[in-house]
């Protein structure tokens, strides 16, 4: 296959250029099938590694033949790569969420590239939208249990550095996954030394976690002092108002920053009543809260969405946007060398955008999918 015409993203700008495919990867040449791509974008496709469901479908709920369907509505979006997350919830809850995910694999639905274990190892003081009757303190025989039920799919694992064991289960699981301070009560100090000790994320900044403030900087501070650690950052016009967006992009730069979805069963979907992790979730106006309080119980925007809102609503540049829901996500996994980018050689996972940011067509490892 060949895409002519269109401006394809690059690691520095877009460049008007051919992409060729062959069978499933991105090749330096290409024959057969012409796409004529005029006045279009060209980018990678996006790689959500937070979203919780979509479609009406739960992941720590669902079979593996459902979460297939959603995989398929995700690719429809853009979304080519998935890193279903868990929630607080009990073990024997996560290990057949953990199963059922690693067996969830589509041919024609967006790859699923790894688990994100987003609980139960949070502060009961910054709950979110996750249950309090299951916080577990952090207790890596649990996580390895986990990891064993999932077959080492889980790639990221979420913790409240200042709970007890924190930092001990930070140094050994650290080794064996993506670290990511969340949900967290944390100062700056406790933070700056959970860093120190092996974790290198933040999951949803801002969100369950103390504000940044000029003299206790907490979170926020600590990773924007800690060069190596990514920031996550849910762009769906509810979770982060848009002049915080524009200012972590300057604080953190481009690179640094990876844009999830958090998205929850309503993506996709109608207002209404929905849930979240088996809690009762009221929809309207494209946002999500928990019924028991009215906490935000995560997105009801795809990651696709989040990022076209990003840059028409909040100013940032569409090559920016692109980098921090493609490449940065694959960076933070270390699967740059497969995903993330359209050089030669990398899953051929194209997405092309009109000039409004619609998606017209998905090159879904090499398969043409046109998007009605």
């Amino acid at each position: 296959m060949i895409i002519r015409g269109a401006k394809v993203w690059g690691e520095k700008a877009f460049v008007r250029r051919d992409v060729c495919t062959e069978g499933i990867y991105i090749s330096s040449r290409g024959g057969g099938v012409v796409l004529q791509r005029p006045e279009s974008y060209a980018i990678p496709g996006l790689i959500d590694i937070h979203t919780h469901g979509c479609m009406g479908l739960d992941y720590t709920a669902c079979s593996a033949e459902d979460m297939r369907a959603a995989a398929e509505y995700e690719a429809s979006r853009g979304v080519t790569a998935l890193c279903p997350a868990t929630l607080t919830l009990p073990e024997e809850t996560l290990g057949k969420a953990c199963g059922e995910i690693a067996r969830a694999s589509s041919p024609r639905g967006a790859a699923i590239v790894g688990i994100n274990m987003e609980g139960p190892f949070i502060s009961p003081r910054r709950l979110g939208a996750q249950n309090p009757d299951y916080v577990r303190r952090p207790d890596i025989s649990l996580f390895r249990a986990l990891q064993r039920a999932s077959g080492g799919m889980i790639k990221l694992l979420d913790i409240a550095p200042e709970l007890e064991g924190a930092m001990e289960v930070i140094e050994e699981a650290s080794r064996e996954a993506v670290v990511s301070i969340a949900h967290t009560a944390a100062g700056y100090e406790i933070a700056s030394e959970a860093f120190a000790r092996g974790a290198s994320h933040v999951t949803h900044l801002y969100n369950a976690m103390p504000p940044l403030h000029h003299r206790e900087p907490g979170v926020v501070g600590a990773a924007f002092d800690a060069p190596g650690v990514r920031v996550e950052l849910i762009c769906d016009g509810v979770h982060v108002h848009p002049s915080v967006v524009r200012a972590t992009f300057r604080m953190f730069g481009e690179d640094r920053v990876v844009m999830v979805s958090d998205s929850m069963m309503a993506a996709g979907l109608a207002d209404g009543e929905y849930e979240l992790g088996g809690m009762p979730v009221r929809v309207s106006d494209n946002r999500a809260v928990l019924v028991r309080d009215g906490a935000i119980a995560g997105s009801v925007t795809d990651l696709m969405g989040c990022m076209v809102t990003a840059v028409k609503d909040m100013g940032i540049p569409l090559h920016a946007a692109v980098k921090c829901a493609s490449y940065n996500p694959a960076a933070a996994l270390g699967i740059s060398a497969e995903r993330g980018s359209l050089e030669p050689g990398r899953t051929a996972d194209i997405v092309i955008l009109d000039e409004a940011l619609n998606v017209t067509d998905v090159i879904l490892r090499g398969e043409h999918i046109v998007v009605k």
